[in-house]
């Protein structure tokens, strides 16, 4: 008898050989990922947030006002009353 592989016992076994290392594998990337989401859950927390400066809040407000009075959504009458009202604050 002349055989030309591993035969159907060789076939079998080189599948679970592949098949187990896949696995392996695939279970090892799965825990560094979930390692490396926590460390950056961990370090989001542990790092306090960033404060706006109220200047630069209201630079932004003033700047968000302008450009709705531009764009005519507000009369001249309301953006002077909403720019008094925030550099009165």
């Amino acid at each position: 008898m002349n055989r030309r592989g591993p035969g159907l016992l060789g076939a079998a076994a080189r599948t679970a050989v592949v098949a187990g290392t896949a696995s392996a594998v695939s279970g090892r990337v799965q825990q560094r990922r979930q390692t490396r989401f926590a460390e950056q859950d961990a370090q989001q927390q542990a790092a306090p947030p960033q404060a706006v400066a109220p200047e630069d809040d209201l630079i932004g407000q003033l700047e968000r006002l302008a450009e709705l009075k531009k764009q005519g959504i507000l009369t001249d009458a309301e953006f002077q009353a909403q720019k008094t009202r925030l550099l009165a604050e």
